[in-house]
């Protein structure tokens, strides 16, 4: 005669290979970011239209909810943040100033955002011009202007004596590279 089997109680019995028992119930659900088509570890909002070819870097915020119109062939660096809102004035009035202000923001063809760069509402960034790095981009950019700092100004211009090989002069170099 075979001893009896005690029935399972669904809890570890001890030992080295003791582990959670298999449930019927589903993994709990975790808060996340809404997905998209362009990188998983990218928040994007509202309704931007992002343009063919155009690569958006991880841990980016993407704000269409005031219009939003990104360019083809575009580079968002990681980290970058383009605002098409600002709740500043409501914030300060105590929530007396009752709106959200929205301003679209419009980038061109070919822009490169470098990593930590921010471009807020209202703005219009020209074809094929240069973000740099960290750069708070509260004015309009022109086509192949080199932009840098806090706030961003201009600092160089992007040429195309060989369009397949473009090149950064800088007019007013703070290290001399780019």
């Amino acid at each position: 005669m075979s001893p009896a089997t005690p029935p399972s109680t669904g809890a570890p019995t001890g030992g080295p290979t003791a582990g959670p028992t298999p449930t019927s119930d589903p993994p709990p659900t975790r808060p996340g970011l809404p997905p998209n088509p362009y990188n998983p570890l990218a928040w994007i909002i509202g309704e931007p239209s992002i343009g063919e070819g155009t690569w958006i870097g991880a841990f980016t915020v993407i704000d269409g909810s005031g219009g939003l119109q990104i360019g083809s062939g575009c580079d968002i660096g990681a980290g970058c943040q383009i605002y098409t809102h600002s709740s500043a004035r409501r914030c300060v009035s105590g929530r007396r100033y009752g709106e959200v202000d929205r301003k679209p923001v419009t980038m061109g063809d070919r822009v490169f955002m470098g990593p930590g760069a921010m471009v807020f509402m209202g703005v219009e960034v020209g074809d094929e011009a240069v973000i740099c790095a960290g750069a708070m981009v509260t004015r309009s950019v022109p086509p192949r202007t080199i932009v840098a700092g806090v706030p961003a100004r201009p600092i160089g211009i992007v040429q195309f004596d060989d369009p397949a090989s473009p090149r950064f002069v800088l007019t007013d170099p703070p290290t001399g590279q780019i």
